[in-house]
């Protein structure tokens, strides 16, 4: 049966974990939101690396198609329960 405690024990702390860092990031999308500064959110961080508002940026197609890649995949993770887990 100690197989079965820790496993219990190991998610219990990953869950915690997971708490924690949902918690921290809506403090700091919340600040971010405040802030008077522009560019500060997630969402203005996203776009400014994958170039989703520059057309004409350096490797915009390679970083715009990276961004599509990776939403696919998480939409289908997340909510097929595809590719992992």
């Amino acid at each position: 049966m100690v197989g079965a405690a820790s496993k219990a024990d190991a998610v219990s702390t990953y869950t915690a974990l997971w708490i924690a860092w949902l918690v921290a990031f809506v403090v700091i999308e919340w600040s971010a939101l405040k802030s008077a500064a522009h560019g500060d959110t997630l969402s203005e961080k996203v776009w400014r690396w994958f170039a989703v508002r520059e057309p004409g940026a350096r490797f915009f197609v390679l970083r715009r198609s990276l961004l599509l890649i990776f939403m696919l995949w998480l939409l289908l993770h997340l909510v097929f329960g595809l590719f992992g887990g």
